[in-house]
């Protein structure tokens, strides 16, 4: 028996212009339901998430919601006002419900920013990174404890270890919540749904009870299926011209329902070879100088650092032929630094730097090469004409978009008012123009579809030269590395085979770091008094207080290990064992809530707010 609905689509549709986002689509979403929202740039995810969340209305059709649902929606980019603090941003989101009284808000308010990670809830974000700002945008959304919470790209601005967190955070802090993400081991790790927006199918969309993985299984079968419908109708419908052709009298009813009947099957193959005409995927070839040179570039005790502080330290690297480097690291950490060092845009402080002759370096950079938003499209991909010149063969500029998905009618538009993932194609047309012995990519994933990120990572596969490669998609960078790079936030660095060994080792790392500050804490000496006029807390509640974060620490491995043991796929059969472990999470999960609202609470008594 299926879970409680929270909101379902009825036939909606949307159009921007002349383009047509999507017809007719019609879903239910459901209590405890985990939906991941994928599909091809252009469809409208974005678009349908904003309408699911009253954000924006459909040209045709209904959402309707249960009665009295809490929902939240958390945007591709929050902004915030200058000058506010953390907290103010959450209580001010909180401001709208009329139940909550003042202290009821800032307790609320406080208890989100601590389980998004937040140490300081008075952090003014003006200073916040993107990555901070994304957390802040969700402790906004989910203070109201929303029954269901809908995501827009939260990855996107996040490093490795940031979306760990978050990966871990959905896991244990919300039960319903649609996520549209690009990341495939994300979804892979966060979803129990996974809908695919895409007009290659019959009804608009794909809907599959799992992971991103069964999507994957599901989405061959049915395009295999439609390619055998497709195939089995337009025998049909060359029987039925055939007959056409020999001049049938209409003068029978039995004669008439059947030229009826033939029309609507030409129609309806009409229809089908338009949805698997669709051009779903861009045309990536990178250019190789292919050059033979055994060394390309290399260095010898490389050290960088600003304001006195490294984030480089004795760097050894040699880039050969065929070596692809991914790198890993929080933000901030130097691997945007690594890059520029060696595109050549920054010198070393101390070390030596050597490159093979004529070395030729192609650099993407994150920031997509500054384009001009007021020039066309057409300037942008050829500046100096109609055509473009590719591995020695002239093509014209038309050709050249077609092969990243761009329309004809698209050539005089604004660079400015296309996509983030359009102006991604972009960039990644003007890099394959240019043939390389060494390829820099910095954060190319950012904004580019599913389909495009496999047509990609079989080019980068298939690049004979040298890469390094920055970026947080971990499938990518999996797939494509030959090792691993990972700088340790302090200027060093440590090598590794795969990303599977370096997520293990990170793991390892926290949680030795929670038990060290765990027993820092407990031994500890109490804090010098304050003022007796500025006491808030009691004895007992500044003991209750001081020991607070080793409890929660205690609390959150009891619950990842009830997790662990309701996710184990040893019982999945054993319906009274599943029930009983899964009552077992619940209350871990009671446990931990109980315990950051308890600490919440004390923290704003002896702040005196």
């Amino acid at each position: 028996m299926p879970s409680p609905s929270l909101l379902s689509c009825q036939q909606i549709s949307k159009t921007f212009g002349l383009t047509e986002l999507f017809r007719d689509l019609s879903f239910t979403l459901h209590e405890e339901e985990r939906v991941g929202l994928v599909g091809p740039n252009g469809v409208g995810k974005s678009t349908l998430l904003k309408i699911l969340a009253g954000q924006e209305v459909p040209d045709d059709g209904e959402v309707v919601r249960r009665k009295g649902l809490k929902l939240a929606y958390v945007p591709q980019r929050a902004e915030f006002p200058a000058g506010r603090r953390a907290l103010q941003i959450v209580e001010e989101a909180l401001a709208v419900d009329p139940e909550l009284d003042e202290t009821e808000r800032t307790t609320r308010a406080r208890t989100a920013l601590t389980r998004t990670g937040f140490r300081d809830p008075e952090v003014s974000v003006d200073t916040l990174s993107g990555g901070w700002r994304a957390r802040l945008a969700i402790a906004r959304a989910v203070a109201s404890a929303p029954d269901l919470l809908l995501l827009d790209e939260p990855t996107n601005h996040l490093d490795l270890e940031s979306i760990l967190w978050l990966e871990d955070w959905l896991g244990r802090q919300v039960s319903s919540y649609m996520v549209i993400s690009h990341d495939r081991f994300f979804l892979q790790n966060v979803t129990n749904r996974m809908i695919e927006v895409d007009k290659a199918y019959p009804d608009g969309f794909l809907s599959v009870a799992g992971s991103y993985a069964d999507l994957l299984e599901a989405r061959e079968a049915t395009l295999t299926r439609l390619a055998a419908e497709e195939e089995s109708l337009a025998n049909h419908v060359r029987r039925e011209v055939e007959w056409l052709r020999r001049g049938p009298k209409a003068r029978t009813t039995k004669s008439k329902s059947r030229i009826d009947a033939a029309e609507q099957s030409i129609e309806a193959l009409r229809e089908s070879r338009e949805r698997s005409r669709i051009e779903r995927t861009a045309g990536i070839e990178l250019a190789s100088s292919g050059r033979k040179t055994k060394r390309l570039w290399w260095c010898d005790g490389v050290s960088k650092g600003y304001d006195g502080t490294p984030v480089i330290r004795d760097l050894e690297l040699l880039l050969t032929p065929g070596r692809r480097v991914g790198v890993l690291g929080a933000n901030g950490s130097g691997k945007t630094t690594l890059l520029k060092l060696i595109a050549g845009e920054l010198e070393p402080d101390s070390g030596r730097i050597r490159t093979a002759d004529d070395l030729r370096v192609v650099h993407f950079d994150q920031h997509r090469g500054g384009f001009d938003p007021e020039i066309s499209l057409r300037r942008t991909l050829a500046p100096d004409g109609d055509s473009v010149l590719h591995q020695g063969r002239s093509l014209h500029v038309a050709s050249w978009a077609k092969r990243f998905l761009f329309r004809p009618d698209q050539l005089e538009l604004p660079v400015g008012r296309l996509s983030g993932g359009e102006r991604a194609r972009i960039a990644l047309a003007n890099t394959m123009l240019k043939p390389a012995d060494l390829l820099i990519l910095d954060e190319p994933t950012n904004d580019l579809d599913i389909p495009t990120l496999d047509v990609l990572e079989q080019s980068l596969l298939e690049f004979p030269g040298a890469l390094v490669l920055v970026t947080h998609d971990r499938h990518l960078i999996d797939r494509v590395s030959t090792e691993l790079l990972a700088f340790d936030g302090h200027g060093g660095t440590e090598t590794y085979a795969d990303y599977a060994q370096w997520e293990s080792a990170w793991r390892a790392a926290q949680k030795a770091k929670k038990k060290a500050e765990a027993a820092k804490l407990a031994a500890a000496k109490p804090a010098a008094p304050r003022p007796a006029k500025k006491a808030k807390l009691s004895y007992m509640e500044k003991r209750e207080f001081e020991a607070m974060e080793a409890k929660i620490l205690e609390a959150e491995e009891a619950l990842e290990a009830a997790t662990a043991a309701a996710e184990d796929p040893a019982i999945a059969a054993d319906a009274t064992a599943l029930q009983a472990r899964i009552e077992e999470r619940a209350a871990a999960q009671e446990a931990v809530d109980t315990l950051y609202a308890r600490w919440a609470e004390l923290e704003a008594k002896q702040n005196g707010s």
